[in-house]
């Protein structure tokens, strides 16, 4: 009698797994890249990846250098090659100037999606976008640049200063450890003006918070409009970090530009 119980629920086992076999999702054709930005993380992805894994896309979350824009966007450039297939490039803050700049003359690359991201014209860079709408409070809230051997400086947050700057839609505590956590960039990245404009000649998808303090969101409005997107949303009372306080609508974003034509 104790062997029929096993085989039983061996057989019930057998009948979950392969229900939930079932339900999977269909792997999706297009890999995306998420390209995080200064001052954050690759695992400020984590929520979206869990929304965009569910619906069965490949995701890389890269890790970014933070060093220059032309390094920067090399190295994404050539994660992009490296994969077989299409792929969409979504960038956060400074990663959209990367994702931008990466893209150009990629065959593979089908669409940009920036999320709180920077989308320069050629010659345009962070700080002189920031300087045509000088609204953001990110300058009063940096601590003093670390200086680096090479003579170049590195840019944090101030601690104190990071929840309410940069992730005010977040509880508190997890903005703590994101403050802890956060990679820096280094200053002259964000003076360097950008070399390519991919936008231009790719379909791109723009969100923001319409309480980002690090790029005010008539500089979003403004980036969006130049570039013709297709879609451009703006999240009431979100702050720079729109892909975690509203993630499900970031995914949903990342995926709408996937399934473009």
């Amino acid at each position: 009698m104790r062997r029929l119980k096993l085989i039983a629920a061996g057989l019930g086992l057998l009948n979950i797994t392969a229900a939930s076999a079932q339900t999977a999702p269909e792997p999706k054709a297009t890999t995306i890249v998420l390209v995080h930005g200064a001052f954050a993380g690759s695992s400020s992805w984590n929520r979206v990846i869990t929304d965009l894994h569910a619906d069965g896309y490949s995701v890389i979350a890269v890790a970014v250098p933070l060093r220059s824009l032309k390094g920067d966007a090399a190295y994404v450039a050539s994660l992009a090659a490296s994969i077989p297939g299409p792929v969409v490039l979504v960038g956060h803050s400074y990663g959209g100037e990367v994702i931008s700049v990466a893209a150009a003359g990629r065959p593979n690359i089908k669409a940009l999606v920036f999320v709180s991201g920077l989308a320069p014209d050629i010659g345009e860079s962070a700080a002189s976008l920031g300087a045509r709408f000088p609204t953001g409070t990110l300058g009063t809230a940096l601590a003093p640049p670390v200086p680096l051997a090479d003579g170049t400086t590195d840019l944090y947050i101030l601690q104190s200063r990071y929840w309410k700057q940069f992730a005010a839609d977040v509880p508190e505590e997890e903005a703590s450890q994101m403050a802890s956590t956060q990679r820096p960039v280094s200053g002259t990245a964000l003076g360097e003006p950008a070399a390519a404009e991919s936008w231009r000649t790719l379909p791109s998808w723009f969100i923001w918070g319409s309480l980002d303090r690090n790029i005010p969101a008539a500089l979003h409005a403004f980036m969006a409009k130049r570039a013709g997107a297709r879609v451009a949303i703006e999240v009431p009372g979100a702050s720079h970090v729109v892909m975690i306080s509203h993630h499900r609508a970031v995914a949903d974003l990342i995926e709408q530009a996937a399934a473009a034509k």
